[in-house]
């Protein structure tokens, strides 16, 4: 499986992860420098068959935001066993969009559609090299811009910050 297309070069890329995901994410972290980015890894940095994933992966969320807010172009990769509880994890991160990936049309959707600014891949759901094609799409895929997605996400915001969504019935 191969991703092709053009790449954003020099992006700064957070990585977190579980034991589940620890040999992907050094394959990644590899396959990314090589690609001109600089990479950030927040664990974990040995095995443990009984760590938990929500620090790493919400620590790896949170360095995005920061830098995003900060003017650095910055996106995340978080691993786990099937990706779900890592994506739970990441999207608890005030600003933070993470999509659960599984195929081309699902990384690249993230981007253009949602602006999703982490990726969720499932290591045990994925050989390393369509892993490694999920994030190549996900990096590449540039953010729509059109008026209907861009207004989604203004309501995601502010249901983040306030609880409501001016103009639509939230149920509380």
């Amino acid at each position: 499986m191969s991703a092709g297309g053009s790449k954003l070069v020099g992006m700064r890329i957070h990585l977190g992860t579980d034991h589940a995901g620890l040999e992907f994410s050094q394959t990644i972290n590899e396959h990314l420098t090589a690609a001109g980015h600089e990479v950030v890894d927040h664990g974990p940095t040995s095995y443990d068959p009984i760590d938990d994933y929500p620090s790493f992966c919400i620590n790896a969320a949170h360095a995005v935001v920061v830098d995003q807010q900060a003017g650095v172009e910055a996106l995340g990769i978080v691993f786990g066993g099937s990706g779900n509880g890592e994506q739970i994890a990441a999207n608890k991160v005030k600003g933070v969009r993470a999509a659960l990936a599984w195929n081309e049309a699902t990384a690249k959707l993230a981007r253009e559609h949602n602006d999703a600014n982490v990726v969720a891949i499932g290591a045990r759901q994925h050989t390393v090299e369509e892993a490694i094609a999920l994030i190549d799409w996900f990096i590449a895929e540039p953010f729509s811009f059109e008026e209907r997605h861009v207004r989604r996400i203004a309501q995601l915001a502010e249901y983040e910050a306030t609880g409501d969504i001016a103009g639509h019935a939230v149920d509380k």
